[in-house]
């Protein structure tokens, strides 16, 4: 038979809050798209529930969060919370922006995958999404 071809990875990529700075999230989400996987990006100003309709929608296998205001504690965790209301948690939460180590362990624990700080390079993040998220093929 043929050789079984999997279908590209598909991640949404999502600013969430007020937060206006987009350009890590653009950077991201480049280079997810130049490594083949499929991206789609919501622009800024997201609530956590258009995050997780577009991800579900999307057919989405993980979601990055890229958020810089300090509103971390209360939006990771209210992506996690909607997505299992939605029985999506198969969905892999990751995110990136300017978090205090403590509050990393924190968000690891209530079920965000991985956390990227800023000055990690891209192609870390490339990486980590090939080796966690899972392939459909």
């Amino acid at each position: 038979m043929g050789q079984e071809t999997k279908s590209p990875i598909r991640v949404l990529i999502a600013k969430p809050g007020l937060d206006g700075h987009d350009r890590g999230a653009k950077v991201v989400a480049r280079a997810l798209r130049d490594a083949g996987m499929e991206v789609i990006y919501t622009g800024l100003h997201q609530t956590p529930e258009m995050i997780v309709r577009s991800a579900i929608q999307e057919d989405v296998q993980c979601i990055g969060l890229s958020i810089l205001s300090g509103a971390h504690m209360t939006l990771f965790p209210a992506v996690l919370e909607l997505l299992k209301k939605e029985s999506a948690e198969d969905v892999l939460v990751f995110g990136g922006g300017i978090i205090p180590e403590d509050d990393v362990t924190a968000l690891k624990k209530q079920g965000v995958k991985e956390i990227f700080l800023p000055g990690t390079a891209t192609q870390t993040i490339v990486d980590w999404v090939r080796c966690n998220v899972p392939h459909r093929s």
